[in-house]
């Protein structure tokens, strides 16, 4: 958020509630949804965009119908922890498409890594193509997953 940022109201929660439903819902429907006119929606939703509390809108795409119907789940531990093999792996993934989500953690190994890939076979070319070849990687764990039981970006407001 910005330092002009400031505190979110009830209609705010509202628009930001609609909108995780529905990104692509019209300003006139979101203003009826909201109880406010169509430019004052408009007004508050810029300034949500502005204010950083909206990041973008995007497609949720089906994995399934695009050959990633595999997801996998990858634990990362490095060699070595120092700033610059931090950075190093932290650039290296940015760079790869295919990994989809990183984030480093507290615990047992450093990062936990999300992908998705065809099946089987493409996840372990990835892996000696990509996973094995990240700067500072000493041990990977990967975790197949079986059934996708709940798949949210929604956050509870």
């Amino acid at each position: 958020m910005t330092e002009t940022s400031h505190e979110l109201d009830r209609i705010d929660l509202r628009i930001l509630k609609v909108l995780q439903t529905d990104g692509r819902i019209a300003n006139l429907k979101l203003a009826e949804a909201v109880a406010l006119s169509p430019t004052a929606v408009l007004a508050r939703t810029q300034r949500l965009l502005r204010d950083g509390y909206i990041l973008g809108f995007e497609a949720r795409l089906n994995p399934l119908k695009l050959g990633r119907g595999m997801m996998v789940f990858v634990e990362v531990s490095l060699d070595r922890t120092t700033h610059t093999v931090f950075d190093e792996f932290k650039a290296a993934v940015q760079a790869h498409d295919t990994i989809m989500e990183c984030h480093m953690v507290a615990g047992g190994f450093d990062y936990l890594l999300k992908t998705r890939m065809a099946d089987m076979a493409a996840y372990r070319d990835f892996a000696g193509r990509v996973l094995w070849q990240l700067p500072g990687v000493r041990e990977t764990r990967t975790y197949a997953v079986m059934e996708e039981v709940k798949n949210s970006t929604r956050l509870p407001l």
